[in-house]
């Protein structure tokens, strides 16, 4: 069985996961009401563990919350050594090659992987190792700021399989890797 990595990540429309600052607040501008978690707890439910980078990872330890996910998360990095004790067994760090990394998540009984992180996304798909990618597009320009997307050297056909839309002002397009 293959390894299915998946992205879920919003993006402003001019295609930016976080600000000049590095900030994600913009992400919480369109009042949401009843809370909808626009798929996300059904996305949750069908991966089997995360990859994500070192900013990634951070980012999330600095929220004021309790840690998030129940599945394994796998961070990628070259300078962390450890996490903190509260995480041993929920959080593995790993460095190296992306193919060995994945083999060995593969072993391990993972097959359905949640890819996140703009460094990390970008070297998913500049070794065309991205199955599908679930975006949720923001109304609004940030005019700069981290790239979902960064230079690649090959063409990736993707198809939307499915387009939504929510809180009447955010559109979610979900995409397969053409693989013909």
């Amino acid at each position: 069985m293959r390894t299915k990595n998946s992205i879920f990540i919003a993006t402003s429309l001019d295609g930016f996961i976080a600000d000049q600052n590095g900030n994600i607040d913009w992400l919480h501008q369109i009042p949401n009401p009843d809370g909808d978690d626009m798929g996300y707890r059904a996305f949750m439910g069908e991966i089997d563990a995360l990859l994500m980078g070192r900013n990634t990872y951070e980012t999330v330890l600095s929220f004021d919350m309790d840690w998030p996910y129940d599945q394994p998360v796998f961070v990628l990095s070259t300078t962390l050594n450890s996490v903190p004790k509260e995480l041993e067994g929920k959080v593995f760090l790993k460095k190296g090659d992306l193919s060995v990394i994945l083999s060995e998540i593969k072993e391990a009984g993972y097959h359905h992987l949640y890819i996140d992180g703009g460094k990390t996304i970008q070297r998913f798909l500049e070794q065309d190792l991205i199955d599908e990618m679930i975006i949720t597009s923001i109304p609004i320009l940030l005019g700069g700021g981290t790239p979902l997307f960064g230079s690649n050297d090959k063409r990736l056909a993707f198809t939307c399989t499915n387009t939504k839309r929510f809180v009447n002002a955010v559109a979610q397009n979900h995409y397969t890797r053409n693989r013909d």
